[in-house]
């Protein structure tokens, strides 16, 4: 679908390339753009920890990560049989609390390892508005279901999220001099907090993401919130909920990030990938085994084989050479084949 705009990004100061390493952290955002990245066969550990809102529960869990730290003892929480963790979503959950410990301390490890091996972080703010779990004092990612009375709702000032996310560019460029950051600030807006503090809360949000990449020229901003807000502008753009970005926006936002994010070759790639998957999904509409689509078949591996010089294709690879069999295998159960 084509759209009219006036309003183009501005390319990247630095571009993803074909052989890019990705870390994606943060809200549901972060999470979409992380999916059609790794569509993309790009390498990416896309939001480990679950869906995180606030800034302060992502500087805390990547801090933990790269310091080596388990998660707080203080935050398992039961509700119905099942065990939770308030520094974490609740897509990582376990029957006992042995068993999502050891899982919580996975994720932490496996995410310090990307984070030092990665070219890029994508970190995406979504609310600067905080749940403080009242009886430890701490601010959560996720309350869990949990009563409300076990919370303190409010929006955190602006001079201490500047000051842990601060802390947190330093922990990560210590942890990996080469890592470059691209902020983005969620489009989805989060209603339940009301329009006028959702407002607020995303103005904060913006405003930090501005001042980081100032005093750091290695962190960037790329303007999805923007593009959302400014450019589509029309409830056709958002999922019935009237809240979130359907698939139309999220394929008009990735396709303006990667104008201005993508150098040369991966732009190349990925029109080709485009092509390729068509092909992958393609299937007869009578006959698999006819000669022309195991022809179209063949031809197919022998582009995967090429591209899997360069890139991991062995799922596609098995599944080309598998229906390659079963039209062979049908086609001598025909008596056509001699």
């Amino acid at each position: 679908m084509q759209f009219h705009t006036e309003f183009s990004p501005e390319p990247l100061p630095f571009r993803l390339g074909p052989d890019s390493r990705i870390v994606t952290i943060g809200s549901c955002f972060a999470d979409v753009m992380g999916r059609r990245l790794i569509d993309n066969k790009l390498e990416v550990l896309n939001n480990p920890f679950g869906t995180i809102f606030n800034p302060i529960a992502i500087a805390k869990l990547l801090t933990m990560a790269l310091r080596g730290a388990t998660p707080d003892d203080n935050g398992y929480v039961e509700r119905d049989g099942v065990w939770f963790h308030y520094d974490f979503h609740s897509s990582l959950w376990a029957n006992t609390q042995d068993e999502l410990r050891t899982k919580l301390t996975d994720a932490l490890s496996t995410t310090a390892e990307a984070i030092r091996q990665a070219d890029f972080l994508f970190l995406t703010l979504g609310s600067a508005i905080v749940y403080r779990h009242l009886e430890t004092g701490e601010v959560v990612a996720n309350c869990h279901k949990m009563p409300g009375t076990l919370f303190e709702k409010y929006l955190y000032h602006i001079d201490h999220l500047r000051d842990d996310l601060t802390r947190l560019l330093k922990t990560l460029h210590k942890a990996n001099p080469r890592l470059k950051v691209v902020l983005t600030v969620s489009p989805v807006r989060h209603t339940r907090d009301t329009m006028p503090l959702n407002s607020v809360s995303k103005s904060t949000l913006r405003v930090l993401s501005h001042e980081l990449t100032i005093w750091n020229s290695w962190v960037t901003y790329f303007p999805a919130y923007e593009l959302m807000m400014d450019d589509l502008r029309d409830y056709r753009f958002y999922e019935p909920d009237m809240i979130h970005p359907n698939a139309q926006a999220h394929d008009y936002i990735f396709e303006k990030f990667a104008q201005s994010a993508f150098d040369t070759e991966l732009r190349a790639f990925v029109t080709q990938w485009a092509q390729i998957s068509r092909s992958l999904a393609h299937r007869p509409l009578y006959s698999d085994n006819s000669p022309a689509h195991q022809q179209f078949l063949v031809k197919l591996l022998a582009e995967l084989e090429v591209l899997s010089k360069r890139i991991n294709l062995s799922t596609e690879l098995a599944d080309i050479r598998t229906r390659l069999k079963q039209g062979e295998k049908k086609e001598m159960g025909t008596g056509e084949l001699v």
